[in-house]
């Protein structure tokens, strides 16, 4: 197989991981000065404060530090750490998460303590005046304040992480705003992506094998799933739903794009899984596309959960990839609004088929990479 033209750390994935540390560098700067703010005003308000101190200084250090933990924070640290929580038990992801919490805070706490202290004296930050003040910093209230403070700074980050991949990237901010309380009708993108011979691998692998081997599989086409807007629909078995709203489907042919990623993804890992299971995991998937009913369903255990047409026939174009010895289909009615392809594929055209359990025939198209 020629695998398509991205590298492992594609400019995709770089503006993904980008987009999302600038964010909680934003959001980190924003609490960090709310809470700057507030002990500033609250000082002020009980008369604490002399006329020696220096608000600029102050403001200037505590803007830095939180930049800097938002950067560690943002671009290492919580990437870091969420993927920890991915591939560990939860205590020892946790354990680890601590740790890494623990030397980020001195090392972020020192650059700010050092500025702070050296521009008070008016000496460099490496003069032995200004570095012999750290271990009383350390020992401070204001230290351990704020060291309690950000550590459920972080842990809540990483929580709002977590429960939006529970949810589904997209998925957890239309819940928590309510938007789909009320059911209502919405144009949706569908991909059924099921593994071949499943069964098979099943058979030799065993049962707990088996589970590992889906699980490995789902974990690493995630990120293709996420980077191009796809909110995961269900796991069924070794079958994965994945759905988009149609805006972000069709643009830069997200939909369509996050098929050849996971081949992409597949492909690199060829390697360990036939090394790890002596298989290697192929799939076929369906597209299609049109009106749904959408909204919160259940009581016990509350889901969005889609209704309409447009599942089952997605459904019947991905089981229609074996008959016609294809590993991706679509539905011409998506491939006319999708009309935008992922560089280097063409679509082609596969005439009128008729799908288990329909009436009707319907026009369906695959893609080939030229």
């Amino acid at each position: 197989m020629r695998l398509p033209k991205f590298s492992r750390y594609s400019i995709r994935r770089f503006v993904f991981y980008t987009r999302r540390a600038i964010w909680i560098i934003v959001a980190w700067w924003l609490i960090s000065n709310v809470l700057f703010f507030y002990e500033y005003f609250t000082l002020i308000n009980k008369g604490v404060l002399s006329s020696s101190y220096d608000f600029r200084s102050a403001f200037a250090a505590n803007s830095i530090a939180s930049v800097i933990a938002g950067i560690l924070g943002g671009v290492i640290t919580v990437n870091l750490m969420e993927r920890w929580l991915r591939m560990h038990e939860f205590w020892k992801a946790l354990l680890y998460i601590v740790l890494v919490y623990v030397a980020t805070a001195l090392l972020v706490s020192t650059v700010g303590a050092l500025y702070l202290k050296s521009d008070d004296l008016g000496l460099p930050f490496y003069h032995p005046d200004v570095v012999i003040t750290l271990p009383e910093f350390f020992l401070s209230w204001l230290f351990i304040k704020n060291f309690i403070i950000w550590l459920f700074i972080v842990i809540g980050t990483l929580i709002v992480l977590m429960v939006n991949d529970k949810f589904g990237p997209g998925v957890f901010p239309d819940y928590l705003m309510g938007r789909y309380f009320m059911p209502k009708r919405e144009r949706r993108i569908f991909m059924f992506a099921d593994i071949k011979d499943a069964t098979g691998i099943a058979e030799r692998l065993g049962e707990k094998k088996y589970f590992n081997f889906l699980k490995d599989f789902f974990r690493d086409i995630a990120p293709a799933i996420v980077q191009t807007r796809g909110e995961v629909y269900q796991y069924v078995g070794d079958e994965i739903v994945v759905s988009w709203k149609m805006k972000w489907g069709l643009k830069n042919a997200n939909a369509l794009l996050c098929f050849y990623s996971m081949k992409y993804i597949m492909a690199y890992k060829k390697g360990r899984y036939l090394k790890k299971y002596d298989v290697y995991p192929e799939f076929k998937v369906g597209y299609h596309c049109g009106t749904v009913m959408v909204g919160e369903i259940g009581q016990i255990k509350r889901e969005i959960a889609f209704s309409g047409d447009v599942l089952n026939t997605a459904s019947r174009i991905q089981s229609m990839c074996n008959e016609l010895n294809v590993e991706i289909l679509a539905s011409k009615e998506f491939a006319n609004i999708a009309y935008k392809l992922p560089k280097g594929v063409k679509k082609v055209e596969m005439g009128e088929e008729k799908l288990k359990g329909k009436q009707s025939e319907i026009s369906l198209v695959t893609y080939e990479r030229i």
